[in-house]
């Protein structure tokens, strides 16, 4: 005899099925479907929202959409109407859209508003548009459906160089082009009387326009009538730590929300707008241009780290826990502050922050835009949170400066942080405030290896704006006036970073440009004095300063020496003794402030770093190799031939093209062509064979062509190659300078993918990156654009 089975009863948490289009847009309209308000703004472009469009047309899946009932009493969302939506008066919504906002509203304005779609065309331009569907190439098999789907200007004419190349204006003109209002299609009638309105008067034979009609209609307009969408409804009892969860996993539509979003819907719950009481503290913080880019998710990450700090203090003090908590600053952990963890912290953060903009004055570090790491202001805030308005004294100012340092040249914040900031918190509190012995880990760690100074070339670097600022905390002199550059000295003066031998007179007389372009040959110069300078040898720029400004040549070789340099080598424009004594004045420099010895690779332990010409090269090349790849150096053993199949092989060109395209979106490289992944010379020999000239001007003018082929001309001007031999084999250095004029694309020269491609330097790898990511990334590395 079977036994009866135990019955589990769970409560349902979700349902799961699917809803005709048709329904989801009409219950937009009527207001039964609203957005939570946190939600972001709808960004699609229009080459996204055509592609959306194409794939209903053919019944293509595009992605389940999850609601959330309302009614809950415990998690209470404001509301939003979807873009597009015009109602009368308030409508409280029988749920909220929680993924697939940017689908349902794309298909909203496409479908469903007869208002233009307001959108950006493919250059990222503001446009309004109707969507059309082009009878023909719907009913063509051979034609690519994405292409059927038209895009028209808000006065339905569509120019090329003045043309009108199509005009819908009027529903004839419709009938005439064969072109079907998109934005009808979910209403039976307005469609069945334009399908009228085209077999009565659109072009060609009666019975040809039936026909086609007839195929149109059951076979386009159908699909969008009875298109389902896959809907997964959470229910109404589903608890708001559980919604914030979802937000956090799921909103595959576009943009996922940050922490401070979902951290606005939790907190709104209780009443409080997160958004307009951080909006309040970033007024505030706006006194500070050196805070300007600490942001909300910044200065929730510092209050988490309290929290859990203050949250493991007590647990020690209790000895009531067996497992002591972590101090955290993690994106999970943000997600389970409480509003009251929030309202006691936020603002003693805010007052530390005050205190924080003075620590970086004091390390004359003046602006966002020169504070090394925006990230080292999280643990920062955090330790004089803990101060609690206090000051710090003597021996803990010289502490934390220490550990400020190395965390600047030793570079320990470029990647993951969150486990660095706890580790600072717990490891700076003992050593600061309960007289531990041991160093925070980011000073145990720190290391800074002397032959970096040769490749710090651009400011986005970290340790590249830390040098400077070293340079005026250590006595650097404003050469317009001789006194120190302070704050006021700096916004005055327009204090900014410019070469000392300039590049015009390196490139005359010599100099390799990775030697002229990194931070040993530039300081901090005003405005006012870096007109003199142009391209002129240094000697005569200084008898320009003495004798126009009126300073005795005594004066300005004080203040010539305030920043490292000895002024004889520059009055007798010596680029190598000015080169190699700076070099080892900037490595004292650094090892002073970090409180240890500079590294340097065996070999490398005299000064003399550079000799121009030739010789140059060589040295250059083997410190590349010492140093080994890292997110400014790449390894290649070929360009072109594949070691395995020992042929010419395009996805071996498209690598090394790749990096070069990476290297210039980003601060610039170098790419090394000839040395395996190992630093050993394999030389440029294989890829000779391939060239008609077989030799090294053969290969230089395949590149220049390569690159002018994948990413313009233009591009090509950022290359500088240098060939050296090692070890009896060539090898090519190439030199890739960051564009500053803007984004560079990069489109495979062979084969069938031709898609231009934004790719970026990100440490020892080259990525794509592509939608918003790449949108980010241009408005922060191209701002002026």
């Amino acid at each position: 005899m079977l036994s009866t089975p135990t019955v589990w009863t769970l409560e349902k948490k979700f349902d799961s099925s699917s809803i005709p289009l048709s329904q989801i847009m009409a219950d937009a309209a009527a207001g039964r479907i609203q957005l939570p308000d946190f939600q972001r703004g709808w960004v699609w472009d229009d080459d996204h929202i055509r592609s959306l469009v194409a794939s209903i047309s053919v019944s293509y899946p595009i992605g389940a959409v999850m609601t959330l009932a309302t009614g809950n009493p415990d998690v209470r969302f404001k509301p939003r109407v979807i873009e597009g939506v015009e109602l009368n008066g308030h409508v409280e919504p029988d749920y909220l859209l929680l993924d697939g906002q940017q689908r349902a509203t794309s298909l909203f304005l496409a479908l469903h508003s007869p208002k233009p779609v307001p959108t950006r065309d493919s250059r990222g331009k503001e446009v309004l548009v109707h969507y059309y569907a082009d009878i023909n190439m719907c009913l063509d098999p051979s034609a690519d459906r994405d292409d059927a789907i038209v895009s028209v200007p808000q006065n339905r004419v569509q120019t090329f160089r003045n043309e009108i190349i199509l005009d819908v204006s009027s529903a004839q003109m419709e009938y005439d082009a064969e072109m079907f209002p998109l934005d009808i299609v979910l209403d039976q009638i307005a469609t069945m009387n334009w399908g009228f309105g085209y077999m009565e008067h659109g072009p060609g034979e009666h019975a040809d326009r039936v026909r086609k009609w007839q195929e149109f209609s059951v076979g386009v307009v159908t699909a969008f009538v009875s298109y389902q969408v896959p809907t997964i409804q959470l229910a109404k009892s589903t608890p708001k730590d559980a919604v914030c969860q979802v937000f956090e996993k799921v909103n595959t539509g576009g943009v996922s929300l940050t922490v401070f979003e979902l951290l606005t819907a939790t907190f709104a719950v209780d009443g409080f707008n997160l958004r307009e009481d951080w909006d309040e503290r970033a007024v505030q913080l706006q006194y500070h241009p050196v805070l300007g880019r600490f942001g909300s998710t910044d200065f929730l990450q510092a209050i988490t780290l309290l929290t859990t700090f203050e949250r493991r203090l007590d647990s020690i003090a209790s000895g009531t826990s067996e497992r002591t908590p972590a101090v955290s600053g993690t994106r999970k952990e943000m997600l389970r502050l409480t509003l009251s963890d929030y309202q006691y912290w936020a603002d003693k953060v805010t007052a530390s922050l005050e205190q924080v903009a003075r620590f970086l004055h004091g390390q004359h570090i003046y602006t966002a835009a020169n504070l090394p790491y925006t990230s080292q202001v999280v643990p920062l805030a955090a330790i004089f949170a803990r101060l609690d308005g206090k000051p710090l004294t003597a021996r803990n100012a010289d502490q934390l400066r220490r550990w400020f340092w190395n965390g600047i040249f030793g570079e320990m914040y470029g990647g993951a942080t969150e486990t660095r900031f706890a580790n600072d918190l717990i490891d700076l509190d003992q050593w600061l405030f309960r007289d531990s012995v041991d160093e925070p880990r980011t000073i145990r760690e720190a290391q800074f290896q002397a032959e970096r100074l040769l490749s710090l070339r651009s400011r986005s670097s970290a340790a590249y704006k830390g040098l400077f600022a070293l340079q005026m905390k250590t006595g650097a002199l404003d050469f317009r006036t001789g006194t120190p550059i302070d704050a006021s000295v700096y916004f005055d003066d327009a204090i900014d970073i410019h070469h000392i031998f300039p590049r015009a007179w390196s490139d005359k007389n010599g100099v390799e440009s990775s030697i002229a372009d990194c931070a040993v040959n530039k300081t901090p110069i005003d405005a006012h004095t870096n007109r003199y300078i142009g391209g002129s040898a240094p000697s005569a720029y200084l008898n320009k300063i003495q004798e126009d400004d009126g300073i005795a040549p005594e004066k300005l070789d004080e203040i010539i020496r305030s920043h490292g340099i000895d002024p004889s080598s520059m009055r007798d424009d010596d680029f190598r003794r000015f080169f190699n004594q700076r070099f080892e004045t900037i490595v004292r420099q650094i090892g002073a402030v970090m409180g240890k010895p500079v590294n340097r690779s065996d070999g490398l332990d005299e000064s003399p770093f550079v000799e121009v010409g030739d010789e140059s090269d060589a040295i250059d090349l083997v410190r590349l190799i010492a140093q080994g790849e890292n997110d400014k150096v790449e390894f290649k053993s070929t360009a072109r031939i594949n070691t395995f199949t020992n042929q010419a092989d395009p996805k071996i060109e498209w690598s090394a093209l790749k990096t070069i395209a990476g290297f210039a979106n980003n601060d610039g490289g170098t790419l090394v062509v000839g040395v395996n992944d190992d630093g050993q010379a394999v030389g440029l020999e294989t890829d000779y064979s391939t060239f008609r000239k077989q030799d090294r001007d053969g290969w230089e003018l395949w590149l220049t062509d390569a690159v002018s082929a994948t990413m313009g001309k233009v591009a090509a001007l950022l290359l500088k190659v240098r060939f050296v031999e090692l070890e009896g084999k060539n090898v090519a250095i190439v030199e890739v300078r960051p564009s500053e004029a803007g984004p560079v694309f990069a489109a495979m020269s062979k084969g069938d993918d031709q898609k231009q491609r934004f790719m970026v330097r990100v440490n020892n790898s080259t990525q794509e990156l592509d939608g918003r990511e790449a949108d980010d990334y241009k408005r922060v590395r191209w701002p002026n654009r």
